[in-house]
């Protein structure tokens, strides 16, 4: 196996801190979360609590100042524990960039510290009913008021993960829908303005423990203020969901790869121990060339991954490369899963085992942060080759 350089003995003794966090305070709830169908609010204080939240935000800001491979580090601890009710990804490493880049300096100071504590769960809205993918098509509006004092929203979102926990939710709404993608702008909508309500929690195939939902919002008056990045970013969202979705479809890309070597590892342990006809599933050659398959082509996602993490650091990770990331690990993760749970037989569709958990978890890899189809799409646009 080609050795890791990705990170150095800070980042792996922060990797140890964060699994005992899992260890302590998520692994023994999950399976009852997954009933509930959301995480309890009281494990994202404890992970502000702990500094385990935005810490790629300055310290100025509440955050921990560090490089954005401790966050890696941190998905690929949560993927390999099948963790996938906790956000902490989305809420530290989308939502808060996002108000980090874009926000004015009043805005950060009042968002960002309550982000990296806890006291406030992030999310953004981006996908609608009609509008997945192809955020042109957004149809959710936010009117200036004829007083300039407010925007008045309109629309609806499905599909917002920690959207039931969310306080602060970044909206994506068309500003001027007349001038369809050029129109768009980014909105913060807090919990409690009038108009805005969450829809019911969202019953997955998987990722059970998710607080998935919908959220609803009518004739809410946004102030001015919470246009993000005010004035100067009025009908400029667009521009910051494309420069912010390599990093996005990264995080999908990297846990994928985590939990995809997860699931070989229970698998290789669960192979030696059953016994058929007399002899270790393990033995069969079937089984032996079947996982020397799985383990060489995730060897080839990690050290592709490990690049793409390289890059992101250098700020130089550019939308096709990350595409690729993210349709090609996505794609292999539910492969490796799908033969996993074929070698642990009638156990691995078992709820209680892990890799049926992540089987199911899996499926959604290829669809959120752009379907694979899209994904393909960009690509083939960046090599120049024709479209409809």
């Amino acid at each position: 196996m080609i050795e890791r350089t990705l990170f150095d003995a800070g980042h792996q003794a922060f990797a140890d801190s964060f699994r005992r966090f899992l260890d302590k305070e998520v692994m023994p709830q999950h399976a009852a979360w997954e009933e509930q169908g959301y995480v309890d609010r009281a494990v994202w204080t404890k992970a502000g609590t702990n500094g385990f939240l935005c810490l790629s935000m300055p310290e100025e800001y509440g955050g921990a100042g560090a490089d954005k491979l401790y966050s890696v580090a941190q998905m690929e601890a949560i993927a390999r524990a099948g963790c996938t009710g906790i956000g902490f990804g989305l809420h530290s490493e989308i939502v808060a960039p996002y108000i980090l880049h874009y926000g004015t300096e009043e805005q950060k100071r009042k968002y960002l510290p309550r982000l990296a504590s806890g006291e406030m769960v992030g999310a953004i809205a981006m996908t609608e009913p009609a509008a997945g993918s192809d955020l042109q098509g957004v149809k959710t509006t936010a009117l200036l008021s004829d007083d300039g004092s407010h925007y008045v929203l309109n629309g609806s979102k499905t599909f917002i993960t920690n959207g039931w926990h969310a306080d602060l939710v970044i909206v994506v709404a068309k500003t001027d829908p007349a001038a369809g993608a050029k129109g768009t702008s980014l909105l913060l909508v807090e919990r409690g303005m009038a108009g805005f309500e969450k829809g019911q929690r969202l019953k997955k195939a998987g990722m059970k423990a998710q607080d998935t939902s919908e959220l609803f919002f009518k004739d809410v008056k946004v102030p001015v203020e919470n246009l993000l990045g005010g004035a100067a970013m009025q009908n400029k969202g667009f521009i910051c969901l494309m420069e912010q979705l390599p990093w996005e479809r990264l995080q999908i890309a990297i846990t994928a790869v985590a939990a995809a070597q997860a699931a070989i590892d229970w698998t290789l342990d669960y192979v030696k121990q059953r016994k058929v006809f007399g002899q270790a599933v393990a033995a069969f050659q079937n089984t032996r060339y079947t996982l020397a398959e799985l383990q060489t082509e995730v060897q080839v996602a990690r050290v592709f991954v490990d690049k793409c993490c390289e890059l992101i650091v250098q700020d130089k990770l550019d939308t096709q490369t990350a595409s690729m990331a993210k349709y090609w690990t996505t794609d292999l993760q539910f492969k490796v899963m799908d033969e996993c749970v074929q070698l642990f037989g009638g156990y691995g569709y078992m709820w209680e085992y892990p890799i049926a958990r992540a089987w199911a978890d899996a499926r959604v890899q290829r669809i959120y942060g752009g379907t694979n189809e899209i994904m393909k799409e960009l690509i083939s646009r960046n090599m120049g080759l024709p479209g409809r």
